[in-house]
């Protein structure tokens, strides 16, 4: 079945299929045809399955499928898989693909596509299947905003490694970044460490123009008031909004922001080692950090390497999202 398009491109070929993949950034979702083509894409605002509240999910779904999926051609999506930060296997995350599945459901009825099949995995899930040939198993680890590693299985999560949150842990990750800029920054106000490029970066973002080396004892400690004011009224994901000041301080020399991100893929490749995995295994590695020409990727690819694991690196889980939405749409998806 042919559907006349709506570009230059030619007639786009039934079923369409959607994919998305609903990160603690954004959400991104993609439609593409029976033969792969592209259809369109979109963004929409963050969307962990555990942290995002419930009308927030479904605008930010919503706002994501309706630049992807042109409302001519909304009725001829057969199959839609959604992966999730928050929507893995198990305790906590169980309650997170509910929430998921209620949402992304009712953002697709916002838009008339209420009559295709749908799915949902975690993001790791999706992740996995954006390597090369879709594969059903392989080690996955996510390093953006926050940081998690896992092994699946026949397309499920059976073992995660970390992924426990900016208060206890996505060690290596956006948040842990940002948190231990603040804290060196904070030390250098102190006097307990060297006032460089980076320490200067991060208090012009948080506290501008209040912020000189040159302040003596009371007016530091006024500094650091300010600081901590700022740090308490913030939501969490400020924190991982300071990460690409340490990119950007290494880029300039600075020897501590160097530092961090070594030691930010040092404890990566601890959280993958904590997976137990074996030579030949393959790995897929995304996120902001990792994915595509990120900070941590060449870092990370070298210290892996002793693991003798097959490393891919992918822009984000949309991509596998799709593949498994076509599989869906064909009846041959295999999973339970």
């Amino acid at each position: 079945m042919l559907i006349e398009s709506f570009d230059r491109t030619g007639p786009y070929v039934a079923p369409l299929v959607v994919g998305i993949d609903a990160g603690g950034t954004r959400v991104r979702a993609r439609c593409a045809d029976a033969d792969g083509r592209l259809v369109g894409t979109g963004h929409g605002g963050p969307g962990n399955a555990l942290s995002v509240e419930r009308p927030a999910l479904v605008r930010h779904l919503a706002q994501a499928l309706e630049s992807a999926v042109p409302e001519k051609l909304r009725g001829a999506v057969a199959g839609v898989v959604g992966g999730f930060a928050g929507a893995g296997e198990g305790g906590a995350p169980a309650r997170g693909r509910g929430m998921a599945e209620e949402c992304l459901a009712e953002a697709l009825a916002r838009l008339g596509i209420g009559d295709a099949v749908l799915r949902v995995y975690g993001d790791v899930e999706v992740a996995c299947a954006s390597g090369p040939g879709a594969p059903a198993d392989g080690l996955v680890l996510i390093a953006g905003t926050g940081a998690a590693a896992a092994r699946v299985a026949g397309r499920r999560t059976v073992r995660v490694v970390d992924g426990d949150g900016w208060l206890l842990g996505d060690t290596g990750s956006g948040f842990w970044l940002g948190r231990q800029a603040l804290r060196g920054a904070l030390r250098a106000v102190d006097g307990r460490a060297e006032w460089g490029p980076l320490v200067t970066l991060v208090l012009d973002r948080v506290v501008p123009g209040r912020a000189d080396p040159a302040l003596d004892w009371a007016g530091r400690h006024r500094l650091k008031q300010h600081i901590a004011a700022w740090a308490y009224a913030q939501r969490p994901i400020v924190l991982a909004e300071l990460s690409p000041l340490v990119v950007a301080a290494a880029e300039r020399g600075d020897a501590r922001a160097r530092s961090l991100l070594d030691e930010a893929a040092a404890q990566l490749v601890d959280t993958v080692g904590a997976l137990n995995p074996e030579p030949g295994e393959s790995l897929i590695v995304t996120g902001g950090l990792l994915g595509p020409g990120g900070p941590l990727g060449e870092r990370l690819g070298k210290a892996v390497e002793p693991m003798g694991l097959r490393c891919s690196a992918v822009p984000d889980g949309v991509g596998g999202a799709v593949a498994l939405a076509r599989l869906l749409a064909d009846g041959a998806s295999g999973t339970p």
